[in-house]
Formats: C-alpha cells, sequence, structure tokens
C-alpha cells in the first residue's frame, strides 16, 4: 500500500493556508535543488510530492516543461490554477503514473521521507528519469541544526497517532543523517554527483500566521486529528513563544540537506 491515500487527505486539508504562508520559507532551498538538477530551457522536469507548486513554478519560469505530482487534490487544485498549462497528476510517490525515462530531471523536496516505502519511492524516481538525467531529494538537516524540529517534535510527538504494525512513523528528521540521502539514492541505482546544504530560516509575521501555516502542515493534521487542535496548539504556542522577535514576528533557523544523483 503506498502513501496517498493518508498523505493526500492530510495535506489537503488546509491547502490554502500551505500555500500562503508556509511553502515559501523553502524558496532558498528550492533555488538550489533547480540548480542541482540543471532545470533550464527545455528541460523536462517532474516535481515529485509538489504540494502547492511553487518549485514547479519556478522551473516554468527557467523555461522547463513541467510535470507535476501530489496526493492532496486541494494542494493540486492550486498547483493548476498557478500553472494552467502544465501536467498536474494526482498520485502515489511509490507508483508514479508515467512511461520509462519520462524526464530530464526529477525532484522531491521534503516529501520522500513521507512515503510509506521510500525505497520504493526512490526506485520510481529513478525509473521516471532518462539515463544521464538527474534526480535531486531533500531532507531537514541535523534536529541540533533545525530550531524548528527541537522546538516542536518533543511535544508533537505524544499528540501523534500509533503508526501502522511494523512501520515506524514518519518524521522529518528520518534522513538527516550524514550520508543518508546519498545512500537512498544509491540504493535506487543512481550515481551520486552532488550533495549540500541549505539554510532555510522559517519566518512567520506573527503567532497566528505561525500557526495557520503550520496547521496546514499533514504531520500536524495527523496530531489534531489524533489528540485535538487544542492540544496541538498548545505545543505551537509555547514554540513559537520562544522564537518570537521583539517586532512579533516568529523565526526558526532551520538547515535542510538535498542530494542528487545521476541515471547510468
Amino acid at each position: 500500500m503506498g502513501s496517498a491515500a493518508i498523505q493526500g487527505r492530510l495535506w489537503g486539508a488546509r491547502a490554502r493556508d500551505w500555500a500562503c504562508y508556509v511553502e515559501q520559507v523553502s524558496l532558498p532551498l528550492f533555488g538550489a535543488v533547480l540548480d542541482a538538477a540543471r532545470v533550464t530551457s527545455g528541460t523536462r522536469l517532474l516535481d515529485a510530492g509538489c504540494g502547492a507548486g511553487l518549485l514547479a513554478l519556478l522551473a516554468s519560469l527557467r523555461g522547463a516543461q513541467v510535470a507535476a505530482l501530489d496526493a492532496a487534490p486541494g494542494l493540486l487544485a492550486i498547483v493548476r490554477q498557478r500553472l494552467p498549462g502544465a501536467e498536474v497528476r494526482e498520485g502515489d510517490l511509490e507508483s508514479l503514473p508515467f512511461a520509462d525515462a519520462s524526464f530530464d530531471a526529477v525532484t522531491a523536496v521534503n516529501s520522500l521521507f513521507y512515503a510509506a516505502d521510500m525505497a520504493a519511492a526512490m526506485r520510481e524516481l529513478a525509473r521516471v528519469t532518462r539515463p544521464g538525467g538527474r534526480v535531486v531529494v531533500t531532507a531537514w538537516g541535523p534536529p541540533e541544526r533545525c530550531e524548528f524540529l527541537t522546538a516542536v517534535m518533543p511535544g508533537l510527538g505524544p499528540l501523534m497517532p500509533p503508526p501502522p504494525p511494523g512501520a515506524p512513523p514518519p518524521h522529518p528528521g528520518a534522513l538527516s543523517e550524514p550520508g543518508a540521502l546519498a545512500a537512498v539514492l544509491t540504493a535506487a541505482g543512481l550515481r551520486v554527483v552532488g550533495e549540500g546544504e541549505v539554510a532555510c530560516p522559517f519566518v512567520f509575521a506573527s503567532a497566528e500566521t505561525s500557526w495557520r501555516g503550520n496547521a496546514s502542515a499533514g504531520i500536524n493534521q495527523a496530531a489534531i486529528a489524533h489528540s485535538g487542535e487544542d492540544a496541538v496548539r498548545a505545543v505551537y504556542a509555547d514554540a513559537d513563544r520562544a522564537h518570537t522577535r521583539p517586532d512579533g514576528s516568529v523565526r526558526y533557523e532551520n538547515v535542510f540537506l538535498w542530494a542528487a544523483g545521476e541515471r547510468p
């Protein structure tokens, strides 16, 4: 069983808030990923786990021919508004609805660790990439360098539903260990051609904006469904209070990792 049915419901619940308040915090990472994937005019690109489509939009501005896939219909509706000419599909990372070698480049920004079977998802990303093409995947950096994780996850963890029997719970820090991203590329038959890190501070204009944005994330929707919105909101209120600046904005310093693999 893939991850689309569960993740699509969670990430689509408050799609507009995700697009308005959260997606742009990843702009530095999006730029690094597009560079690592060598996206330029005429590149056939698949953004797998595209969210509300901001990376796909940036790729289109470079002249790429963009396809976008996500599990959440609510997010895909926004992608279609932003990119009316793009091929936009609802689907599962573990079973991509595209033919072999369809793309020059495939990106998966902070989506791989939500797959029920990461190895299967990586094989699919490699399968739809042409020989000589690139797959670029990303993940959170080490927890000690990601203020958001260290501030939120200890309180959020007990509010999450138990994972299915025998399955580890999805965790944003799952691929933060040194070499972990490169290892999943290698296991999928790709040759690692680059790795790097990008500072991506999470900045929100106010605590209310922080809550609206963060509540839209699938992991928090799962916690809300299991433990109630008040309990989850209390975790964020405590975390935001410790990261509020004199002007009332909320800022968390974070580092994200990326790795690029080339298909032989």
